[in-house]
């Protein structure tokens, strides 16, 4: 059987009554050969289908695997360093990094089991990488970021520090956060729900991106939800809200809203922006 059928049957044996105390040494060869498989970049949350942003697609037995290292797994005492901590899944073993010039710096970089760093990765103390993860050649990981489960970071993105990358674990048909090739998010961004972001795009910080706040899309004049387009320089704005006319909001209330322009672009004022708000 290849591994996917095998995750697929004990999918199917978990739904119907199997628990971590019911375990064969088989169950767990395949658990951990799941992880491993992860862990070289052989198996991955999602996928891109098409050439646009939006055509990634989750692989639902993908997840469906590591929700069984969770389900099957007993918690167990294990140690980082100097502390004892308790969790169903140990951190990742780091010693096939430096062979490939991918550097974790010390004091508080943490990578979960199952999780994919390229070559040539920097992740800089203190920052965590969680299960399912995947992150390309190149890619800066910067301080206090965190990468979550199943997210799907290209190559030669910049992560700034502070960055929080959310995880999608369920429901297993849902496609995760994903980040494309030559992304720079500055720092304090916040990428969460499934949201993903085309490939050469700068977004600035402390910009919060999910698929419940609209996207204006000046480069092609459209409001969109979900993702933001390759090639594009995105920011914050905020926009007038619809409950702007209550009476509690004296002077009006505002929603945030973010502006995608040209990535090579830099002649739009600040004003013209504004006006395409309005418009």
């Amino acid at each position: 059987m290849t591994l996917e059928a095998d995750v697929n049957d004990l999918w199917r044996r978990s739904e119907q009554g199997l628990s971590a105390d019911q375990t064969t040494a088989d169950d767990e060869a395949v658990l951990d050969d799941f992880l491993a498989a992860l862990e070289a970049g052989e198996v991955r949350a999602a996928e891109k289908t098409g050439s646009d942003v939006t055509s990634w697609e989750a692989n639902a037995w993908v997840k469906r695997g590591i929700l069984l290292n969770f389900g099957l797994r007993e918690t167990e005492g294990r140690s980082y360093g100097d502390v004892t901590y308790y969790d169903v899944l140990p951190l990742r073993e780091t010693a096939d990094l430096g062979e490939r010039g991918t550097r974790n710096t010390p004091d508080g970089t943490a990578i979960r089991r199952g999780a994919y760093l390229g070559s040539d990765c920097i992740m800089m103390s203190p920052s965590f990488v969680n299960v399912g993860a995947y992150v390309g050649d190149g890619t800066l990981v910067d301080s206090c970021d965190t990468v979550g489960s199943c997210a799907q970071i290209g190559a030669n993105v910049k992560l700034g520090a502070n960055t929080l990358i959310g995880g999608v674990l369920e429901p297993v048909e849902d496609a995760p956060v994903v980040i494309e090739d030559d992304v720079s998010l500055g720092a304090g961004c916040r990428v969460t729900s499934g949201f993903r972001i085309g490939e050469h795009s700068i977004v600035g910080e402390n910009t919060l991106l999910t698929p419940r706040i609209p996207v204006y899309d000046l480069v092609e004049e459209e409001v969109i939800f979900g993702h933001l387009p390759a090639n594009r320089r995105a920011f914050t704005r905020m926009v007038e809200s619809s409950v702007s006319d209550h009476d509690l909001f004296e002077g009006g209330a505002y929603k945030p809203a973010v502006v995608a322009t040209d990535v090579e672009d830099e002649t739009l004022e600040a004003t013209q922006r504004e006006e395409a708000l309005r418009e």
